[in-house]
């Protein structure tokens, strides 16, 4: 296990909220926002943003509860070994790892990929064709210098990585802030029509992928023991970053529907930017709208190191993966190797453009609601079984919590199965999915015995 002086205690609050916020806002805000209004309708879409987030909460919650109850570095690692033992741990921990990678590749080639907004015709230097997408050195190299950069913020410290996730942040809520403010003032209430469409599919429709937008909160876990604050206050900045998110979400989909009517939606290549450029009457506030996405694209992409690292290193600690992933820096206090690991990941991936990469993605986001589910499970079990374990914060009396966390875990697991909306596309995705499961198995194959930490002896300081 994890010694206490392995991490530096260096995150206050503000830092634990906006690597949380910053992981869940990422780019899809720029991208998608002209989706969700065209499935359900401006009315609509907002209301299946509300739901989403009103599910994710329950998830938030039993994060939140067993985050204080067991601050240690990996987080749902350790709720499940608890709950069932160590090979359960390492699915869950599997599971997000395929999550968390998968999110730090894509933003390695999403950087790149929003550039091309602003600097049009930027390529050169024709490399290959990947399943129909021309893949150019000058778009692989923004990709690469952007995740050598994040890496080596990551590697020095993760108070640096908190105070670069800050500024970013903060340049992210401007952008959004002034688009959302804007169109309060210089929008039309008419161009919210149609306010519903698509009836109960299109609210499914945009109800399904809320839950994928709002990935990132349970990186909160993954750096318990990089936290300077009191552990009964952990639950709550977790639950409010998950409501900023919602709020957020909500608020970029009004801001938009008040400033772009539905024909100029339909031909918007990038919904959200062109709303702020109608908003402002000027294509250059469209740029400056980029700006904020290119913010929320490295926010999101800084937390999942962070988190995916963390997740690596308990991984380690327990025998699950090769002891060298779970070395500390003797001087920045981070897990060096498997920061590198997926660092190096990120730089290789935009050789391999953009459309294998979006496979990725949809296939991680299978692992992760799996996870969800577990951890879910691991709240119930443990409400059962150590009814003494010391909580400061409490996610209710009852089980209701865990209980209505894991139907709805099995709810999104199920709409990623064949014949469902959310379904993983085969062969690419599926294929995808089972090899990285293939790998899990072969580590899951030397496991020591069934194990379970010892949460007797857990010990918190105010």
């Amino acid at each position: 296990m994890s010694k206490s002086d392995d991490f530096s205690k260096v995150l206050s609050r503000a830092d634990v909220i906006v690597l949380a916020f910053g992981a869940m806002i990422g780019w899809g805000w720029v991208v998608l926002s002209g989706d969700w209004i065209s499935k359900a309708g401006s009315i609509g879409s907002m209301i299946a943003f509300f739901i989403g987030g009103i599910m994710v909460m329950f998830v938030g919650l039993v994060y939140s509860e067993l985050t204080t109850a067991l601050p240690k570095t990996g987080g749902a690692h350790h709720f499940a070994q608890a709950a069932f033992g160590s090979r359960a741990a390492f699915v869950v921990s599997w599971s997000i790892l395929l999550g968390y990678v998968s999110v730090v590749a894509f933003e390695a080639v999403a950087l790149p990929t929003v550039i091309e907004y602003i600097f049009p015709n930027y390529q050169v230097g024709y490399m290959w064709t990947i399943a129909g997408w021309d893949v150019y050195f000058s778009w692989v190299a923004v990709g690469m210098v952007g995740s050598i950069i994040v890496t080596w913020i990551n590697f020095i410290g993760v108070k640096q990585a908190a105070v670069l996730q800050l500024i970013l942040t903060v340049l992210l809520a401007v952008v959004g802030l002034s688009l959302i403010f804007g169109s309060a003032i210089g929008g039309e209430v008419k161009n919210m029509d149609p306010l519903f469409t698509g009836g109960m599919a299109g609210l499914m429709g945009v109800m399904i992928m809320t839950p994928f937008m709002f990935v990132g909160f349970d990186v909160i876990p993954q750096m318990a023991e990089e936290m300077n604050i009191p552990k009964k206050t952990v639950g709550k900045v977790l639950i409010l970053s998950v409501a900023l998110a919602v709020l957020w979400y909500i608020l970029i989909i009004l801001g938009v529907s008040l400033s772009l009517n539905e024909g100029q939606l339909k031909v918007a290549s990038l919904p959200t930017a062109d709303a702020m450029g109608a908003v402002f009457g000027s294509a250059v506030f469209s740029k400056i709208l980029i700006l904020g996405g290119i913010a929320g694209i490295l926010t999101s992409w800084n937390a999942f190191i962070i988190g995916g690292s963390r997740v690596m290193y308990a991984m380690a600690q327990d025998g699950m993966l090769p002891k060298w992933f779970g070395q500390i820096h003797p001087k920045y206090k981070t897990p060096k190797n498997a920061i590198l690991v997926i660092g190096l990941l990120a730089t290789f991936c935009p050789l391999l453009g953009r459309p294998a990469l979006v496979w990725l993605v949809d296939a991680g986001g299978l692992s992760i609601v799996i996870a969800y589910f577990i951890v879910s499970v691991s709240f119930v079990i443990l409400r059962k079984t150590h009814p003494e374990l010391q909580r400061p914060f409490q996610a209710g009396k009852s089980n209701i919590v865990g209980i209505l966390a894991s139907i709805l875990s099995i709810g999104f697991i199920v709409l990623y199965m064949p014949g469902m909306p959310a379904s993983l596309i085969w062969p690419y995705e599926w294929v995808l999915f089972g090899a990285w499961w293939i790998v899990g198995l072969i580590f899951f194959s030397r496991i020591p015995k069934m194990k379970s930490i010892d949460i007797s002896t857990t010990t918190f300081k105010e």
